[in-house]
């Protein structure tokens, strides 16, 4: 198992070197069943859309229910999964370290650690504390011998920072010399901001979310940047949860079930999870 999630990894790793990929998100094990045979080369789990489908709100989920969760989609896949592992569930750095072993434990290729406190008063963790974070769980992977990618997260934009993009640059440079592979300010949307994450974490690669109507960019265009790694997030997750509840509130507002004529075909479905089995 260890050798597997070993070489898995090491996949994971290679496709951030060169290039650009899109990193997608599903919820559930029928969504990363379908993103693999579409052909995407790997997965991330997704906080808020896995916590939507639990009937909880994002960061409600416990730590044992997500492990078990990310555990789901990995044995779902041969593709490299990257956990959204939030913030370690913890705050001292020690605490965070147990539970990335538990997190690498659950066969993952790579976890993201965010220094967002989810308290209103101070939003992001102190900056030494948030680094000393990210070197806790980079010990903690080297520990393991298992090659699983480090991706230092920092959440000024979601929070809210006023001075979002001279916050993240000062952690995101921080967060690479304490170990972090990838870095990540989920938010930024603006070209030239991107640009200059990506310039100055050099040659480290940067991911970039994408989310809705607040990113015009395509995949090309973010490439063209010099991002080598796109996520959704949500993303998908709220696209499914738009369309069912437009369905159902036309139906129960209007009477009327036209939009359930863009379901999916239930016979593509059975056949597609049918090949599983």
């Amino acid at each position: 198992m260890r050798s597997l999630q070993t070489s898995t990894a090491a996949k994971f790793r290679a496709l951030h070197e060169s290039g650009c990929f899109v990193l997608p998100n599903p919820w559930d094990i029928g969504t990363a069943i379908y993103l693999e045979r579409l052909g995407f080369k790997a997965l991330a789990t997704t906080s808020a859309g896995f916590a939507f489908s639990r009937g909880k709100s994002d960061g409600a989920v416990p730590r044992d229910e997500m492990l078990a969760h990310i555990r789901e989609i990995v044995g779902a896949t041969s593709l490299p999964v990257n956990a959204d592992f939030m913030a370690g569930y913890a705050d001292e750095p020690e605490s965070v370290a147990v539970n990335v072993r538990l997190c690498v434990d659950a066969g993952v290729a790579g976890l993201s650690i965010e220094d967002n406190t989810g308290r209103t008063d101070s939003p992001l963790y102190e900056k030494q504390l948030a680094t000393k974070r990210i070197r806790a769980a980079r010990a903690a992977i080297d520990d393991s011998q298992t090659g699983v990618v480090l991706t230092g997260r920092c959440e000024a934009w979601l929070v809210h920072d006023p001075n979002p993009l001279r916050t993240a640059l000062e952690r995101l440079i921080a967060y690479a010399e304490a170990g972090a592979d990838c870095l990540y300010a989920p938010g930024v949307s603006n070209p030239d901001e991107i640009a200059q994450i990506v310039k100055t974490v050099a040659p480290k690669p940067v991911n970039v979310l994408v989310s809705g109507f607040n990113h015009q960019l395509s995949v090309s265009q973010l490439a063209d940047l010099g991002v080598r790694r796109i996520s959704v997030g949500s993303g998908l997750a709220l696209a499914a949860w738009g369309a069912f509840l437009r369905a159902a509130q036309d139906i129960k507002t209007n009477g009327t079930f036209n939009l359930l004529a863009n379901n999916a075909p239930s016979a593509d479905l059975n056949e597609l999870f049918r090949q599983r089995t």
